[in-house]
């Protein structure tokens, strides 16, 4: 194969997800650090961010984590366009190695098979993905938000114990414009209160951090400059505070509290309702659909379609400062 057709080389998973602990305070940080990319990150590293959540919940040196990003942006999601290439590739091995699984191993459901679609929306229940590993983690989790908190990262805000964000931050997924669904959305609608998720997943808009927090999906909303020091007085407080046997125990009853609640079978029904998604019709032929963006290119397409929406409900950080259809700007 050519060069000019080899696919992008990906980057090296221990520099997109970075971790480092202190054993005398006991805590550890996670930082996604890809901000060229708004911090999305591949897939390995996903797969990275989950096996260190395994490894800090079993650390003795470890009794409170805290999950950021590098740059302007916790983070926008996943890296689509590596999703994308991943899902039109005729070559089975990168979708494998997402389960784990040797490209020579096993043979991937076919195309057009239910289980083909199914079996990655039941994978984003299972903690091992990197995307419901923070309800697992039986240690005290703090998610520092700043800029975009999107799709992957806003799974992250929903399962960490505390969130901590800047006044800058906005919440949401993109999913909501171009297909409707999201793994997991049964959490949201718990943590969000299921009046102002609806409005998230309807309009498709994205929230502010004002907003996020008048419906208690926040603890604190600072001035960014001032974030960093506000994760760390949170931090320290959690690690001087109960022993981690107590914290452990705590955790136990809060995940107790949360199945009651329904957390792992809501994962597990929005994983099969997203699985069959694309089954949906569309109204009219200028409908905007996952198969669309797919061939437009899924970042081009959402941005594209961010410009019908009135400024102040865009998902883009640029788009909102624009002028609507009709010339006014965002108030």
């Amino acid at each position: 194969m050519s060069r000019r057709h080899s696919p992008p080389a990906e980057p090296d998973d221990e520099k997109v997800i970075r971790y480092q602990k202190d054993a005398e305070t006991r805590i550890a940080t996670i930082t996604f650090d890809r901000p060229s990319h708004l911090n999305a990150p591949t897939i390995a590293a996903r797969l990275r961010y989950a096996d260190l959540l395994h490894r800090a919940g079993i650390d003795d040196d470890v009794k409170v984590l805290v999950v950021r990003g590098e740059g302007d942006d916790l983070g926008s999601g996943a890296d689509l366009t590596e999703e994308m290439r991943v899902q039109d590739s005729v070559d089975q091995g990168p979708r494998l190695a997402e389960y784990r699984i040797g490209a020579d191993e096993v043979n991937f459901p076919p195309e057009g098979s239910f289980r083909r679609g199914a079996t990655l929306g039941q994978w984003y229940a299972n903690p091992n993905s990197g995307i419901r590993g923070l309800q697992d983690f039986k240690k005290i989790s703090i998610l520092e938000v700043k800029g975009y908190c999107y799709g992957w990262h806003f799974y992250q805000a929903a399962d960490a114990d505390l969130v901590i964000a800047s006044d800058d931050a906005l919440f949401g997924h993109p999913s909501f414009r171009y297909f409707g669904w999201g793994p997991r959305m049964w959490w949201w609608a718990q943590t969000m209160g299921i009046r102002k998720f609806q409005e998230m997943v309807f309009t498709g808009r994205a929230f502010t951090a004002a907003e996020m927090y008048d419906c208690n999906f926040l603890n604190r909303v600072v001035p960014r400059q001032e974030l960093e020091a506000e994760v760390q007085k949170y931090a320290l407080a959690c690690a001087r505070n109960r022993p981690t046997d107590t914290v452990f125990m705590q955790k136990v009853f809060f995940e107790i509290m949360k199945q009651f609640q329904g957390e792992y079978l809501g994962s597990m029904l929005s994983g099969f309702f997203e699985s069959v998604g694309g089954k949906a019709q569309r109204d009219a032929d200028g409908d905007f659909t996952l198969d669309d963006a797919i061939q437009r290119g899924l970042s081009d397409a959402v941005k594209d379609n961010d410009d019908k929406f009135p400024p102040d409900w865009r998902l883009s950080k640029k788009g909102r400062g624009k002028k609507d259809a009709k010339g006014k700007r965002k108030r």
